[in-house]
């Protein structure tokens, strides 16, 4: 059976938008999605990003969270058929406070993998509002328990596999050590890519205030530099078929444009297509 992926929507946030896309609508709020992805087809479940822990947790950031029952992790899986304690890695792009917010909701034998140099991020106070106390302090907890972490140091060592067409890497953006989960689809490379998009529309496909060609708007929210999310961004646009973010829908890729959106699973229909070449009118 070739690797899918299957969308879990853990909810909604409203928030403020230039805090999704630089310098767009200041003071104005948007609502996204934030959803999980949960990859099958392997020799067991895998899950990417487990969601924020609750709707109140949202308000210290100054958000709303918008989670309601069919969004919890576990009515999530249930509906592919899949239990919390049948899955094997729990993986994260990184570490924000709508990424890491169930993972106490699995067993210790459900290993959570992440890029060793995300945790120290989390700790060092940079983005200290973003990584919330009692996620931060149950993976302190998976640290002494056997088993229940692994540590990838992907900087160092390049892609790492995880199991056989599943690979993480660094994803040099957003966090400092934000990663990549690449999955070799029946019908190429998806690559989950957490928050080093926001936005296809005004990121990437009209480019908001950029005005040269094939530039990408970075995020209003990363603690690298704009040279590195530009950047990643651009690689994430040669090396994949199909493009996951956390926070907006899946996108088809082809010539590093976005041609089509998907909706629920990854390879799956086309929703919405797009021109062949979409940065920039003729």
């Amino acid at each position: 059976m070739a690797l899918e992926i299957k969308i879990l929507d853990y909810g909604d946030i409203e928030l403020e938008s230039s805090f999704l896309v630089l310098g767009r609508d200041c003071g104005r709020t948007r609502r996204v999605l934030t959803l999980g992805f949960l990859i099958l087809g392997g020799p067991y479940p895998v899950v990417v990003d487990t969601g924020y822990r609750s709707n109140q947790i949202m308000e210290t950031l100054g958000m709303r969270g918008l989670q309601y029952h069919e969004n919890m992790i576990e009515n999530q899986l249930a509906r592919h058929g899949v239990r919390m304690g049948d899955v094997r890695f729990v993986c994260h792009t990184h570490l924000h406070i709508d990424h890491a917010g169930k993972d106490d909701l699995f067993p210790m034998n459900t290993t959570v993998v992440l890029n060793r140099k995300e945790l120290e991020y989390s700790v060092s106070g940079l983005m200290h509002p973003q990584y919330p106390a009692p996620d931060i302090k149950h993976l302190i907890d998976r640290l002494h328990t056997k088993s229940a972490l692994r540590f990838l140091d992907l900087e160092i060592t390049g892609p790492i596999e995880l199991m056989p067409g599943v690979y993480c890497d660094a994803a040099n953006a957003h966090t400092e050590g934000s990663m990549n989960i690449i999955v070799h689809t029946a019908d190429g490379i998806a690559t989950i890519c957490g928050d080093v998009i926001y936005d296809f529309n005004d990121q990437i496909v009209t480019p908001f205030h950029e005005i040269h060609d094939w530039e990408p708007r970075t995020t209003g929210n990363h603690g690298t530099t704009k040279r590195a999310e530009k950047a990643a961004i651009k690689k994430l646009l040669s090396n994949s078929r199909y493009l996951l973010p956390v926070h907006d829908r899946p996108a088809k890729i082809e010539g590093g444009n976005v041609v089509g959106r998907l909706h629920d699973q990854v390879p799956g229909p086309i929703v919405q297509s797009l021109p062949q070449r979409n940065w920039f009118p003729a």
